[in-house]
């Protein structure tokens, strides 16, 4: 059922899923049903829910995962008024399972982030309708505000006056195949059978720049709307970062925390990697990924520089005391190991050597210094970075 631009969600167990789905399934057995009684399981965390219980190994294609592989290790935003509890479920990881009968569907949309997604069937068949971000403006009104909300609907036509000239890339997905979307393409779903799909949302080196277009768009957009209380308000800029965090799940802050230490992460992987003692480590190919890493953090950083949206943020990040923390050196193994796995290395010395991370101490930090509070010091530290490869 239709809840403003979304629809409507409620909480259960998935046992008592099942129940109702069971039950439903035999009631109606293809009566006909327009399945406005249906109930679709969306955005299950099975994977952090069942974190020993390993169903599935992700393709290599999709793993060049900066969210899930932060999130395995960080929350996004730490903001207790706008996140849920680091400890629940929600919220911490963008891995899920899609449950439905024949019937369910999920309104036109595009992404979180405007990530990329890939949905593997396990079971069932799809309907896709994708449009391309160039045609974006056609389903949405005027002042691009409102979007369609079914491409069926009669009122398409009537109230987007651009809806008849969308042309729609339209497919099939069997059982056992998978569905790559790619940033910005809106796409409409619809089970043709009962079906259980797997889904991912991710983004990386290629894409990163969607996600800050996206960010700068609704920013501007928290900003207009509460506008009228700027001159009222002691603390307007950050009452417009707790809006952004809460319409888009993260704030500017959170993704330049992101940046840092994504950066930072590349870093210390590259000096692992250029080391003479370990170079057998898959250098030949990692190293142009994790440049190529650096170097997209970097425009991004040039972007958010140009903002000007940085004058006492209060994000400070002292990388001495970030090499330090156990968690950090946790996700950088965990890079360096999913590196390895997408090149199909099967050394186990890809984790980090504490001897290679005091020598880049005392050579890069006396070059780069230690502390990052804004985006210019965010593209000195990649430069700096750039320089040792």
């Amino acid at each position: 059922m239709r809840e403003f631009t979304d629809q409507k969600r409620m909480e259960m167990s998935v046992s008592e899923f099942i129940d109702q789905w069971t039950q439903l399934s035999a009631a109606r057995k293809d009566s006909g049903s327009d399945g406005n009684s249906l109930l679709y399981l969306k955005d299950w965390h099975f994977v952090k829910e069942y974190p020993d219980y390993v169903a599935y190994s992700t393709p290599k294609f999709f793993c060049d995962d900066w969210l899930n592989l932060y999130l395995d290790k960080y929350t996004m935003h730490n903001d207790p008024d706008t996140c849920q509890n680091r400890n629940e479920i929600i919220c911490s990881d963008y891995r899920f399972v899609y449950m439905g009968a024949k019937g369910t569907w999920t309104p036109l949309h595009a992404d979180v982030f405007r990530s990329y997604s890939w949905s593997a069937n396990v079971c069932g068949r799809k309907q896709w309708y994708f449009l391309p971000p160039s045609q974006r403006h056609l389903v949405f009104d005027r002042h691009m505000k409102s979007s369609v909300y079914n491409i069926f609907e009669e009122g398409c036509k009537s109230n987007f006056t651009g809806f008849e000239e969308a042309i729609w890339w339209e497919c099939t997905q069997e059982k056992n195949e998978i569905i790559f979307v790619p940033s910005g393409w809106y796409h409409q779903v619809h089970n043709l059978e009962d079906t259980v799909s797997i889904n991912h949302n991710w983004f990386n080196g290629h894409n990163i720049s969607w996600v800050w277009d996206l960010l700068l768009r609704e920013y501007h957009e928290a900003r207009e709307y509460i506008e009228d209380i700027k001159d009222i308000s002691d603390n307007f800029e950050g009452l417009c970062q707790r809006n952004l965090a809460a319409n888009a799940g993260m704030n500017f802050y959170d993704f330049f925390v992101f940046m840092v230490r994504f950066s930072f992460a590349n870093l210390v992987l590259l000096c692992n990697l250029t080391n003479t003692k370990k170079l057998s480590w898959s250098s030949s190919e990692v190293v142009p990924l994790v440049i190529f890493n650096l170097k997209s953090t970097q425009c991004i950083a040039l972007e958010m520089e140009s903002t000007g949206q940085w004058k006492n943020s209060g994000v400070t990040i002292d990388l001495r005391e970030t090499m330090e923390d156990q968690t950090f050196m946790e996700f950088c193994n965990l890079m360096a190991r999913t590196y390895g796995a997408i090149y199909e290395q099967s050394e186990k010395k890809s984790d980090t050597d504490k001897a290679v991370l005091e020598d880049m101490e005392l050579s890069f930090f006396d070059f780069s210094g230690s502390r990052i509070c804004t985006p210019e010091d965010l593209v000195t530290f990649i430069d700096c970075a750039l320089k040792l490869s």
